[in-house]
């Protein structure tokens, strides 16, 4: 078989970054000769993380349709056209074997132009609920990469494989608990609290967190905070208490998982998939501000299966605490839940995943 050159296509949040490079990752490892370009949008973070994974990347001038009447909605006629200029050329100069798109507007773009070229497409839908852009590209896709099932009203059974989402391939070797406490100079006699609010943290999360710090810390715990880099002035002073670590970014999150006893997190599909696989005791505060809701109903399959505590914005006054004080110190119901949450995992995602693209090399 010649060198195989694959395109692929995600971002604007980790949730697809990091799945994308994940794919590339294990496609490269196949194929230590392939050729590798990837796709994003211009001013996004991918524009930074891709090449510190070491690939390199084109930008295109597209972002979503804002929810309010604004400029770059005006704007969004005029990007969408561009960004499918600019799709066309950047496809027939590489001239792939394969596109695959793990979600944001970039990847829209760079699949529909694909498909027109009749060159294979693979989606990786995240979701619970998928986005209106997968839902669009689904009929002409050749494979759909799902991590939920029950997706059949969305898309053509036909092409979907329930694989599961990528994830760190650090986190499926488990780290060691003592290894992780003294990384983080953790008490390792106090249970430790680990809050995740995605890459560009979570503000409802955060301010959950300073109004509650005092009650939480009165449960005789520790607490490892990652609040994002958009607001870590705000809330890196309290790294003056004892027993709390504010941080922008976590770089070991195999160790913080394995130093974790309750995690709060928001509900990306990432990060419900990389919290299945470690197995830990979760209160899911989806983001009510994403689209279709999709975080709320990614936690919903996992909470249904009392996998994880499902906690909504609007109930945090009313429930937080009483919820979490009856978690913190409930042996039996952390484990249940560690183990339910565990048996939804998918440690083989991205291997198979890469067992569909392969599939499509002519």
């Amino acid at each position: 078989m010649k060198n195989p050159r694959f395109i692929i296509s995600g971002g604007g949040t980790g949730g697809h970054i990091y799945p994308a490079v994940a794919i590339a990752n294990e496609l490269k490892n196949r194929f230590p000769e392939a050729e590798f370009l990837f796709v994003g949008a211009k001013d996004k973070m991918e524009m930074q993380k891709v090449p510190q994974a070491g690939y390199a990347i084109k930008g295109l001038w597209i972002s979503g349709i804002q929810r309010k009447l604004t400029l770059d909605n005006a704007m969004f006629p005029l990007k969408l056209a561009s960004s499918m200029w600019n799709s066309f050329k950047i496809i027939k100069s590489f001239k792939p074997d394969v596109v695959i798109g793990t979600g944001g507007f970039a990847s829209g773009a760079v699949l529909k132009a694909a498909s027109m070229l009749n060159i294979p497409t693979v989606i990786q839908e995240q979701n619970s609920y998928p986005g209106i852009t997968n839902k669009l590209l689904a009929k002409r896709a050749h494979k759909i990469c799902v991590a939920y099932e029950n997706l059949e009203r969305f898309f053509p059974k036909d092409k979907m494989i329930l694989t599961g989402n990528p994830v760190r391939q650090d986190l499926i070797n488990e780290a060691s608990k003592s290894e992780a406490i003294a990384y983080f100079n953790l008490d390792a006699n106090k249970k430790t609290l680990l809050v995740l609010g995605g890459s560009l943290g979570a503000r409802r999360i955060n301010q959950l967190i300073e109004k509650e710090l005092d009650f939480l810390l009165s449960q005789n715990i520790q607490i490892i905070w990652q609040c994002g880099k958009l607001y870590l002035n705000d809330y890196s002073k309290y790294n003056e208490k004892d027993n709390v670590q504010v941080v922008a970014f976590i770089d070991r999150m195999d160790l913080v998982y394995a130093a974790a006893d309750v995690v709060i997190s928001r509900s990306g599909a990432s990060s419900v998939s990389e919290l299945c696989i470690v197995g830990k005791p979760t209160i899911f505060i989806p983001s009510p501000n994403v689209a279709e809701d999709h975080q709320t109903k990614n936690a919903k399959a996992i909470s249904d299966k009392n996998g994880a505590i499902l906690i909504k914005e609007s109930e945090l006054e009313t429930q937080f605490e009483t919820i979490f004080s009856d978690l913190i110190s409930n042996e039996s119901k952390k484990s249940e839940l560690s183990q339910n949450i565990k048996k939804l995992a998918k440690p083989n995602a991205t291997k198979d995943i890469v067992e569909e693209i392969i599939k499509l090399i002519k």
